[in-house]
């Protein structure tokens, strides 16, 4: 329990904001007694008070002030003047300031003889960073050499309360406190009742720095819920809100691969602007493991560094059991990312992920990428005109994938201009490309281009938006060691190969509003128009164009590949028609669409991508949304001939930010296995193209105030009918999660379990558990 207060201290207690302990430094002293009289006193005559004698001579005049020595201005309702006490006393709703500082009482008394103020009645002291002190009884010397409290509660402007029995002020400024406990948490329910904390700091006593603005616990321990109580050492927090250095709260876990996990952090406080957090992980299964995070600021920019380091036996990545074979090797992961600006356009960017194996960061559960991409980039940018210089590489994290055929890029250039005079009534931007891959076991390839784009967009007398646009381009490729890459597709023809590209397009959409089921709705159909002559696609490489899928979001697109290294050329003619409407509460937007070509290429995409052949499919997305309670997104492509679904993804999302669920659904049936492709075909080995369904669900239900349970779950419900090479048998879960938690206003308590399917080398399928504690305000992190 906290240390019990009078009623009136309670009721101020319950009603009042978090704030410090500076107000004991608040100035009551001055060199006379004439400096205590208000304003509103020291303009009338001193009248008498009932059962004191007549006030006969004045108090001396009080010597000039000085910076040391600034005197104390106040209210009061009352002022007395005792000469044989040599003492003065001001009553009723006293109020004092000074320097931004302020102190309220019942009665404040000033000894001349021995230079004690005493403060009395609901007394409270503000400083000038805005944290409060509340007593029933203060004592100060005029030079607030030392202080006495009783009964005091501290409210910390930053989050926090601190109540004692009493308290002294040292000469140093510090000030010990005897018997007190301190909580971030309310300590007030509903209708203002006082409520126990769900946790508490009790410590014999306490000692707060002024200077350097920390409260330090002596003999503490913790009190959860009133009953669980835990030893804490050398806790200290700050009453500024600033971070204090010391041990964080352990993180308890268990896997298969380690067994039970203990991390002990520690944080340290090395400036304003820097800090680093060391956690030593230990394991019942495995070898110590040590991570250090480091943080700064500067006035460029800020960057952190993230490094994990142990030494253990590893798995073959191939296999799904058995004892680790081999010695032990040292194993770690490093992460590093930063932002400077370097001037008003000039910015560097740059971002470092590295592993020593494939498994690492699954098997200590630190990340499931099955990439690690590192980055730097120095980019300019101004009103007209943007350029990057990046170079990225990437290590992937799949054990189906050769290292040697993941490429390096360096360098990769964009340069972008827009030009600020029309031409023709219309806008130009020109764009300059350069990009260089290299790989230590495939194919190299450089590439450089430019190009100009100009666009209009006109909107006519009946309301349609026309946009025209003109694009050319010409490109210079360079490739060799093409048949390390297995796919025909990608090759393209080894050493130096030109490519020309122009294209022209015509956009309408033609908007049409109104009203209907009382709202309001937008019906805009469109149509497209894109002209290009025959391009030399398959003779470049193709590096950046290969995840190629008609949807709504490139069915209008001048080119329909993502990346610059195929041009869908010939002449094609797409329409489509969009609707919204919108009424209260309520949204729905819709879009449907085909393409139809006309001449050029048809077999220029694979089958299984949707715009093969003449006809495109036809594919669609629809959105409804009811205020933030319901969001449903239904995503789907038909089949150009047959109207057989080849891809249908639904995403449901229902309910608040307490209570919810989520699901989502993805079937591709893209319909290229059933042809008899010879063993080497291309077109069997396109990137991403294979059927699969799969069926995701996370939620969470709150209850009882605080309380919450929650769960996840993806599975593979792909057969062998689908997908021949996958292994799966129609229902196989990748991975599950569920568990259960509390969070107040001041403590998040949480428990976890996840059960892995797959192993891979030292990464073993099985369950892990993981029980998270934190404390909120208590000043540590």
């Amino acid at each position: 329990m906290l240390p019990a207060a009078s009623s009136p201290l309670q009721a101020i207690f319950s009603r009042l904001r978090p704030v410090s302990l500076n107000a004991l430094t608040l100035a009551l002293a001055t060199g006379g007694a004439a400096a205590l009289l208000p304003a509103s006193a020291a303009a009338q005559d001193l009248t008498r008070t009932p059962g004191t004698a007549p006030i006969t001579e004045a108090p001396p005049e009080p010597a000039p002030a000085t910076e040391e020595a600034v005197p104390v201005a106040f209210e009061a309702d009352v002022v007395e003047y005792d000469e044989n006490g040599e003492s003065v006393t001001a009553s009723g709703n006293v109020v004092l300031r000074r320097d931004g500082q302020s102190v309220r009482a019942d009665s404040v008394t000033w000894n001349r003889t021995s230079g004690k103020i005493l403060a009395t009645g609901n007394v409270r002291l503000v400083d000038e960073r805005g944290n409060q002190v509340f007593s029933d009884e203060v004592e100060l010397t005029d030079e607030l050499k030392t202080g006495m409290l009783a009964n005091l509660l501290l409210v910390l402007r930053e989050g926090g309360r601190l109540a004692a029995k009493d308290g002294q002020r040292l000469g140093n400024g510090d000030v010990i406190l005897n018997h007190a406990a301190y909580t971030g948490c309310s300590v007030v329910g509903r209708g203002d009742c006082p409520k126990e904390p769900t946790w508490k700091v009790v410590a014999k006593s306490v000692t707060y720095s002024e200077a350097e603005q920390r409260v330090r616990f002596s003999d503490a321990r913790l009190e959860l819920f009133g009953t669980v109580q835990l030893p804490l050492l050398g806790l200290t927090i700050s009453t500024d809100g600033d971070a204090v250095s010391g041990f964080l709260i352990p993180d308890l876990r268990s896997s298969p691969s380690n067994g039970i996990e203990v991390g002990i952090p520690y944080y340290w406080k090395i400036d304003k602007n820097r800090d680093i957090t060391g956690t030593l992980h230990l394991f019942t299964e495995s070898a110590p493991m040590g991570s250090v995070e480091y943080r700064a600021l500067t006035d460029k920019g800020a960057y952190q560094i993230t490094g994990y380091a142990t030494s253990s036996e590893r798995i073959p990545i191939y296999g799904s059991t058995g004892s680790p074979t081999g010695s032990s090797a040292f194993r770690g992961y490093v992460e590093a990312n930063g932002k400077f600006q370097l001037s008003e356009h000039w910015s560097v960017t740059g971002f470092l992920r590295r592993a020593t194996d494939r498994t690492f960061l699954r098997r200590y559960d630190i990340s499931r990428d099955d990439r690690l991409r590192s980055l730097v980039e120095l980019e300019r940018i101004d009103a007209k005109s943007y350029l990057s210089i990046a170079g990225y590489a990437t290590q992937t994290m799949q054990s189906t994938r050769d290292q040697g055929q993941i490429p390096i890029a360096l360098p990769a250039i964009d340069y972008r201009r827009r030009f600020k005079d029309p031409v023709a009534g219309g806008r130009i931007e020109t764009q300059l490309n350069a990009l260089a891959l290299t790989r230590t076991d495939g194919q190299d390839t450089q590439r450089a281009f430019a190009s100009a784009q100009w666009s209009r967009r006109e909107v006519t007398g009946m309301g349609q938006v026309v946009t025209a646009t003109g694009l050319v381009r010409g490109d210079l490729y360079h490739s060799d060691e093409n048949y390390n890459t297995n796919t025909l597709l990608y090759r393209g023809q080894p050493g130096w190969q030109t490519r020309g590209v122009a294209l022209a397009a015509l956009d309408v959409e033609w908007p049409m509003v109104g009203e209907v089921f009382g709202g309001h709705q937008v019906l805009t159909p469109r149509v497209q128009f894109v002209a290009a002559p025959d391009t030399r696609n398959l003779s470049i490489p193709n590096e950046d164009a290969r995840a190629i899928e008609l949807e709504t979001s490139n069915l209008f697109a001048l080119n329909r590949f993502p990346g610059y290294d195929r041009i869908e050329d010939g002449t094609r003619m797409t329409y489509g028609l969009d609707w919204r409407f919108e009424r209260s509460r309520w949204r729905i937007t819709s879009q449907i669409g085909q393409s139809i070509r006309m001449s050029g290429d048809d077999n220029i995409a694979p089958d299984g991508t949707g715009f093969t052949g003449t006809f495109s499919d036809i594919v669609g997305r629809t959105e409804l949304r009811y205020r933030n309670f319901v969001r449903l997104i239904h995503r789907f492509r038909l089949d150009k001939s047959s109207l057989a679904v080849r891809r249908n993804e639904i995403d449901a999302v229902i309910g608040n930010s307490k209570t919810y669920l989520e699901v989502g659904y993805t079937d591709l049936n893209r319909n290229i296995y059933t042809v008899d492709l010879p063993d080497d075909s291309e077109l069997g080995r396109v990137e991403d193209l294979r059927d699969r369904q799969e069926l995701r669900a996370a939620g969470r239900v709150a209850f009882a105030r605080h309380w919450s349970l929650f769960g996840s779950a993806v599975i593979n419900l792909t057969d062998a009918s689908e997908d021949p090479v996958s292994g799966s048998d129609g229902f196989q879960p990748l991975r599950t999660r569920f568990g259960a938690s509390y969070e107040d206003d001041c403590l998040r308590v949480g428990f976890t379990w996840r059960r892995d399917y797959v192993s891979n080398g030292d990464a073993r399928r099985g369950n892990s558990f993981l029980i998270s504690f934190s404390l909120k305000n208590i000043g540590l992190h």
